[in-house]
């Protein structure tokens, strides 16, 4: 007989913050609700935690149901318990974040869904619940990551040139980025393995490049400092 508690106990969910590299842009993916509460509004894919499983198989299984998006690595990000979050009653929820090469993984609204769509950040609808702040400590968390971590085999296609790495370094940073000291600072890294130029593009083709899986997994699991200097008097933007 299972044991029963003599007082209340709230119930938990997840949600999941997925960013995904659009060219130049880095978009996020959101679910338009099919149901009460925040009915036709768009959220963050989440829902709640079945009995049986745990907090991870939970994410990555609402994720697939509404957004049809599986196959990711995702990282936890924070829980969320303010008193109120939820009209439902009292409701904390787990949020993970990952990132993915956004066209690998295009959304179609599943069962859980109305819509499925990635949004540009500086595009984005009101959000249902509290999935404004928790997008925005996910946006913290990638500025942050890319300083310690390597950022970029996620997001970009398997081969890609220097220019669009550190594309990819600006458009998370929000900052203008000296192409000198970006390309001095990644080569020393070893990170990159060097292939062919470019073929039947209109201007000098340049090289392409990949990553070195082991490398890559070695410098991602020990961390490095990775502090880029930007353009002199170019003011720092916050991603919105």
């Amino acid at each position: 007989m299972p044991y029963t508690y003599e007082y209340p106990r709230p119930s938990v969910t997840v949600d999941c913050v997925v960013f995904g590299l659009d060219e130049d842009q880095i978009k996020v993916l959101l679910i338009e609700r099919g149901h009460p509460p925040f009915e036709d509004m768009w959220a963050l894919p989440g829902g709640f935690v079945d009995m049986e499983e745990d907090l991870k198989t939970a994410a990555l299984r609402e994720l697939e149901e509404e957004t049809g998006v599986k196959d990711l690595y995702i990282e936890q990000l924070f829980t969320f318990g303010n008193v109120g979050r939820d009209p439902r009653g009292r409701v904390i929820s787990i949020a993970y974040y990952a990132l993915v090469n956004l066209s690998e993984h295009p959304a179609k609204a599943a069962s859980d869904a109305k819509n499925a769509d990635w949004f540009p950040l500086n595009e984005l609808p009101d959000l249902a619940f509290d999935h404004a702040k928790i997008l925005e400590m996910a946006l913290d968390r990638l500025n942050g990551k890319v300083r310690y971590q390597p950022i970029g085999f996620e997001l970009l296609p398997s081969r890609f040139t220097l220019t669009q790495l550190q594309k990819l370094y600006e458009t998370i940073l929000g900052i203008k980025i000296n192409k000198r000291n970006f390309r001095t600072k990644i080569m020393k890294m070893g990170l990159l393995n060097q292939l062919e130029r470019q073929e039947n593009v209109p201007h000098r083709p340049a090289f392409l490049y990949e990553f070195d899986k082991e490398k890559y997994k070695q410098l991602t699991k020990k961390g490095f400092s990775f502090e880029l200097i930007p353009y002199p008097n170019i003011e720092k933007k916050k991603i919105k």
